[in-house]
């Protein structure tokens, strides 16, 4: 199994100073160490899967001023990567034999035919994914600071195109994967702000998507409520639709965690858990664990994935 991280590579000129040279050597120095984020302002992405024809080209958003570098949406995080490998892998293939085993056992990832939506999208690389493989719509919100939202659509428009979709496997049905999308939104979405005053996207977009991305956006606890409400707000009221929910500890597992907190998730979101486990860059499962304490190294390598379902009580 390919690690997490080899699909991407940067586009651009080598690196030029010793820092850059250091941070291409500490896989050699420390070979525990991953890393977690990719790319800057300088240096676009190379996203290559063996299942897509081409390589996408991921451009990153260039900070202006602190308020937007805060954001941290200058960067393609592994919980994206991790969120697109899953899609893709179950939007191809019915079963595998990772939906047939493992702590996701069951689960699928599957976007064909359904109306995703993405909270906090940064590059947008797994609504960019259930694009090419057939979404019914596919809906990319982040802070409606422009430089961000123009890398959106920028990398939206590039990518989700009929040259970069994958053809049928060998033997398979033809029809097997649905046309490139070209229903898509992409809309600023500040989180738990609904107003509808300067625009009509949040009321035109309520309870409209079957499958909501969340990819890294736990790290601010302050947010976590807001969070929850954007989920409550633009996830459908219906018992087959679910939030994915993937995040990596940058803050630590104590801060983060505070956003699966039951109660808070059926009040504020609507939503309960019906899965939750970790997953490393390898593959490698655990059990999620509240308490657990890994060191920063060990840290970076691991993300908490959590698919979340409407609770009885929200369900239309």
């Amino acid at each position: 199994m390919a690690t997490l991280t080899s699909r991407i590579t940067l586009k651009g000129d080598e690196p030029a100073g010793p820092e850059d040279y250091l941070s291409t050597s500490l896989g050699v120095i420390f070979p525990d160490d991953v890393t977690n984020q990719h790319g800057d302002a300088e240096h676009s992405l190379i996203y290559a899967s063996p299942k897509l024809p081409k390589p996408l080209l991921i451009e990153l958003a260039e900070p202006e001023g602190e308020t937007d570098r805060r954001l941290f949406s200058h960067y393609l995080w592994n919980a994206s990567l991790l969120l697109a490998e899953f899609i893709e892998r179950d939007s191809l293939e019915a079963e595998s034999e990772e939906t047939e085993a493992g702590l996701g056992k069951g689960l699928s990832f599957d976007t064909r035919g359904l109306s995703t939506a993405e909270l906090g999208a940064g590059t947008a690389l797994p609504s960019i994914m259930a694009g090419l493989l057939g979404a019914k719509s596919v809906t990319v919100t982040d802070y409606p600071a422009p430089a961000v939202m123009k890398t959106l659509r920028d990398n939206v428009a590039r990518n989700i195109k009929p040259e970069f979709a994958p053809l049928p496997l060998p033997g398979n049905d033809p029809n097997s994967i649905l046309p490139v999308t070209t229903d898509i939104t992409i809309e600023g979405h500040e989180w738990g702000v609904f107003d509808s005053s300067s625009s009509s996207f949040p009321a035109s977009h309520a309870h409209t998507a079957d499958r909501l991305f969340v990819a890294d956006c736990l790290w601010m606890p302050w947010q976590h409520a807001n969070l929850r409400r954007s989920i409550n707000h633009f996830l459908k009221k219906t018992t087959s639709a679910r939030a994915w929910v993937v995040a990596g500890f940058h803050t630590g597992r104590a801060k983060m965690a505070g956003f699966y907190d039951a109660e808070a998730l059926r009040e504020e979101g609507g939503v309960e858990i019906e899965r939750i486990w970790e997953r490393d860059c390898d593959g490698v499962e655990r059990e999620w664990d509240v308490e657990r304490e890994d060191d920063i190294t060990v840290r970076k390598r691991w993300l908490v994935v959590a698919v979340l379902k409407r609770c009885e009580g929200m369900v239309e």
